[in-house]
């Protein structure tokens, strides 16, 4: 009998306890657009098209689609360089991505609140995002006690 140690492809690849059964039909009716953003979770249960195990976990950019598999576009760092990589996997393995969801939200509320100035006649107020800063200072009084002086203990040679 030959055990495996846990670090093949399938395993790793495998769904979790409660995802199992029939691949759903949404997965195959998804439509990609080139220059989308998309995850790469290889899915054990279709052994066709699936990414070599590296892969999976990543994002990357839609660059070419085909009838049953899309094109995705990615950054691979090997020692000292980062290489572009572009590898061809099914639409099983590949999911759209959230990872812009929060920039594109915050550009539509950005423009709604510059659209309602403009209606106003306002000018628009700075949108821009700042860091935070620093919390103020403050004097930290200690009432009806006395402070404790924290010191080192020597050290002392014991033979």
């Amino acid at each position: 009998l030959l055990a495996l140690s846990g670090s093949d492809a399938l395993s790793l690849l495998a769904p979790l306890s409660g995802a199992r059964g029939p691949i759903h039909l949404s997965t195959y009716l998804a439509t990609f657009k080139l220059g989308e953003y998309v995850d790469i979770k290889g899915n054990g249960a279709v052994q066709k098209g699936m990414p070599f195990k590296f892969y999976h976990g990543r994002t990357g950019v839609i660059w070419n689609v085909t009838k049953r598999a899309g094109g995705v576009e990615l950054n691979k760092q090997v020692r000292n360089r980062i290489i572009k990589k572009r590898i061809l996997v099914r639409i099983d393995h590949v999911k759209k991505s959230a990872c812009r969801k929060d920039f594109l939200d915050r550009v539509k509320k950005n423009d709604a609140i510059k659209e309602k100035a403009r209606e106003e006649g306002v000018e628009p107020p700075k949108t821009k995002r700042l860091p935070v800063l620093p919390k103020p200072g403050m004097i930290v009084k200690a009432k009806a006690q006395t402070p404790d002086t924290l010191q080192p203990i020597p050290y002392e040679h014991l033979v």
